[in-house]
This record gives structure tokens, C-alpha cells and sequence, in this order.
């Protein structure tokens, strides 16, 4: 009985596991591309339209409402969203998630995407609110102690 169970039970999560599917290559590729449109477009805090300028989630949720995937609108609801990666496994359009610049809050404040390649120093895209680099911007994670003190974790949205 107890040998139905497990093989039921692994049955289960294989099946839930393998329906999920990654984002093709070419599509990831997409995701860049859309995101790196809307480079220097200005920080509007609430913004998801090109026209108008983008917060950092209004730049993510944009980007991928441009490729018929659903993301959430607000940053903090990143964290339970789609399949969480090690940082040494992001790659193209995986979305990366910091804590709130506020260190009191626990949560997750703010979100970009993943434009380098898997082995390439990581690079993302994401609107700043920051004097330094107002806007929709790219940033060096290796070269950003801010971003890396805040790191929270990758996630890769599917389809």
C-alpha cells in the first residue's frame, strides 16, 4: 500500500512538474528585445506604458504582457511567481528580485530582468528611481554592492 502511495504521489509531481514548460529561446531573446525598447525612458512611479514611462514592475509586467505572459503588476508578488532558479543558472529573461531598499521591510521592492547570457556576468534591466540612473536602465549585478546586498532570488516565468 504504502509503495501505491509513493508511486502515485511521484507520479503526481513528475507530471506537474514536466506540464510546466520553459520559454523558448528565441522568445527569451523577445523579452530583451522588448525591454531594451523602453532604455531611457523615464521612472513614473505606478508606469507601465511606454508613452508615459515605467516603475521597475510596470517595466517587467510591460515587457511581458508583450509576449502573452502574465506576470504580476507589483513587485513584492514576485516572490510567488513562476519557478525560482540559483542565481548561477539565470539566464535571458528570467526576472530578478531584490528586497525593499528599506531594511526594516522584509519584502520584495524591486524587479528587473535578466538580459546576459547563462555564464556571462549578469546584466538586467530594470526602471530606477535612483538621482544616479533615472529610468529604464541596464545594470552590471558584479559591479552593484547596492543590487547585491538586496538580492533576493531569480525566478523564470512559463508559458
Amino acid at each position: 500500500m504504502l509503495f501505491l502511495f509513493a508511486l502515485i504521489l511521484f507520479y503526481t509531481i513528475s507530471t506537474k512538474c514536466c506540464s510546466i514548460k520553459k520559454i523558448p529561446k528565441n522568445e527569451q531573446e523577445q523579452i530583451v528585445h522588448i525591454a531594451k525598447e523602453q532604455l531611457g525612458k523615464p521612472y513614473v512611479y505606478g508606469g507601465h506604458n511606454p508613452k508615459k514611462g515605467f516603475d521597475c514592475s510596470g517595466l517587467v509586467y510591460y515587457t511581458f504582457q508583450e509576449m502573452d505572459i502574465s506576470t504580476p503588476r507589483v513587485s513584492r508578488d514576485f516572490v510567488n511567481f513562476g519557478t525560482a532558479v540559483p542565481l548561477s543558472e539565470a539566464e535571458k529573461g528570467d526576472i530578478i528580485i531584490f528586497k525593499d531598499t528599506n531594511p526594516k521591510k522584509k519584502q520584495a521592492g524591486h524587479v528587473g530582468i535578466v538580459i546576459s547570457e547563462k555564464d556571462a556576468p549578469l546584466k538586467f534591466i530594470h526602471s530606477s528611481s535612483s538621482k544616479r540612473s533615472n529610468g529604464v536602465v541596464i545594470t552590471n549585478f558584479e559591479e552593484r554592492k547596492h543590487y547585491q546586498d538586496r538580492f533576493m532570488k531569480i525566478v523564470r516565468a512559463t508559458k
